[in-house]
């Protein structure tokens, strides 16, 4: 299911620019590395495809990504790739799944505000994916977290192994931080790590309960507009600083019980 870019030789990073290894690169890799622990000890992850990229704090053409070849409950900070948009990798061993690679390069080209990019299969949401109609009926209180926010790539077209792919993933997103992408998975988008992690998780919260919903066979009543509205605006003005807190708990919770993420 999953193919490896290949190793292409590193750049060095540019002059006056941040040091790869200075303290605000090594924060981005400790939680990103802990974002990946999380979400396997959710059940987001599958096998050793699906994929996490940030960019490189104080870059605009690096990234950091996941190897190919490890499942997310291996990840540690220092197992994490730094990439460039064109395919090299700039530090670490290994190199990423080729799809990651080009839906991740291609976005955060096209979609500068996209920060940081969060693709999976996490079943749920997945789910929902599969159906007729719209994939989110914003019907429970979660879901209208995403009031608003999402995207729906209705054209699937087998795996992302080229730009020309990746730029038409890319090219579905617009205005929207939450991409359903059809019969695939789902991408979420977001300035930071935190934010993404935040969307991630209660994404596949809302998913999960409007599967248990439909599955009473009884109709699902979408909550009325202008309530909608109104309390996706309500949500949005907390949600970074809720998601810094959230990241913050994930955080300890693998400092006590799982602290080697941060290797």
């Amino acid at each position: 299911m999953a193919h490896s870019l290949g190793h292409r030789p590193g750049t060095a990073a540019g002059p006056n620019q941040p040091d790869l290894d200075g303290d605000e690169v090594r924060r981005a890799r400790e939680d990103l590395a802990a974002c990946f622990r999380m979400a396997a000890r959710l059940g987001f992850e599958e096998g050793i495809c699906n994929h996490f990229s940030a960019m490189v704090p104080g870059y605009d053409d690096l990234f950091l990504v996941n190897p190919y070849g490890y499942a997310f409950r291996e990840l540690t900070a220092s197992k994490l790739l730094v990439c460039d948009l064109h395919g090299n990798v700039v530090a670490g061993e290994g190199a990423p799944e080729a799809t990651a690679f080009y839906i991740h390069a291609r976005i955060h080209k096209a979609v500068p505000r996209a920060r940081v990019a969060f693709h999976t299969h996490m079943p749920y949401a997945t789910a929902l994916t599969m159906t007729e109609g719209e994939p989110l009926i914003f019907a429970g209180q979660t879901a209208l977290k995403f009031y608003g926010r999402t995207a729906f790539d209705r054209d699937y077209n087998g795996l992302a192994l080229d730009e020309r792919e990746g730029d038409r993933i890319a090219g579905t997103v617009g205005e929207a931080d939450i991409v359903f992408m059809k019969h695939h998975g789902v991408m979420v988008l977001a300035p930071t790590i935190a934010e993404a992690w935040d969307d991630l998780y209660y994404l596949e919260r809302a998913a999960q309960v409007q599967v248990l919903a439909l599955s009473t066979g009884r109709p699902v009543i979408p909550v009325p507009t202008a309530i909608a509205e109104a309390a996706a605006r309500q949500m949005r003005e907390g949600d970074p600083e809720s998601a810094r807190l959230h990241l913050l708990s994930l955080r300890r919770t693998l400092d006590a019980e799982e602290p080697a993420y941060r290797e």
